[in-house]
């Protein structure tokens, strides 16, 4: 049985967001919880270079830095994936499958829409890190709904998401960053219809 252990502490939103992905993953785990302010003999073996939290232990094997951890949680446990894949899921799927997957990624939006709650950023008045980890959401959302024929990101639904959006997007250094909508809409369009054509082509083989 797998056994996974986050070395975290509550008030870092760098473990918050490993916990969060452990309980979208639906896993059951052992909470370790670490003193930063007297770091254990354990963090320190874990993570001798950096000496920080998190630290994810998976049957004894050690995965640092919380965006690592995530991809590692995705790439490991691949029946539940992460936001931006449950989207994917959801422009690829059809019938019941695609209305599954949309709820999953609603799921998902739900919990993110809890967090910004009362917030212009997710860090208060100004961007942080959480912002930054989450910015690919607003471009991301609104081209795979169009690529997809479907709609996640409802602003009824979800308001303060979308005022954070809006405001997130606004930021000159943020839009600087972005790719133009219309290479990215042609980007994902091209993907989505190579892994579609690649799904039939399975699906005629195991026919």
């Amino acid at each position: 049985m797998d056994k996974v252990r986050p070395i975290a502490a509550p008030l870092s939103l760098y473990c918050c967001r490993v916990e969060m992905a452990l309980k979208f993953k639906g896993l059951e785990y052992e909470y370790i919880h670490e003193d930063v302010a007297n770091k254990s003999s354990m963090l320190l073996e874990l993570n001798p270079v950096h000496k920080k939290i998190p630290v994810l232990l998976h049957n004894g094997v050690p995965v640092n830095q919380s965006l690592l951890i995530l991809e590692y949680l995705d790439e490991t446990w691949k029946e539940n994936p992460l936001l931006a894949k449950r989207s994917m899921n959801a422009c690829l799927a059809e019938g019941e499958d695609k209305e599954k997957a949309i709820a999953s990624a609603v799921e998902s939006l739900t919990f993110i829409e809890k967090l910004i709650k009362g917030k212009k950023f997710f860090g208060g008045e100004s961007i942080g890190f959480m912002d930054l980890a989450l910015g690919w959401i607003p471009l991301w959302t609104s081209v795979m709904e169009e690529v997809g024929d479907m709609k996640i990101l409802d602003e009824e639904t979800f308001p303060s998401l979308h005022e954070w959006a809006k405001s997130f997007i606004r930021v000159p250094l943020v839009k600087s960053c972005m790719p133009p909508r219309e290479e990215f809409f042609n980007y994902v369009q091209s993907t989505a219809r190579y892994l579609r054509s690649s799904i039939g082509c399975e699906e005629a083989i195991k026919g």
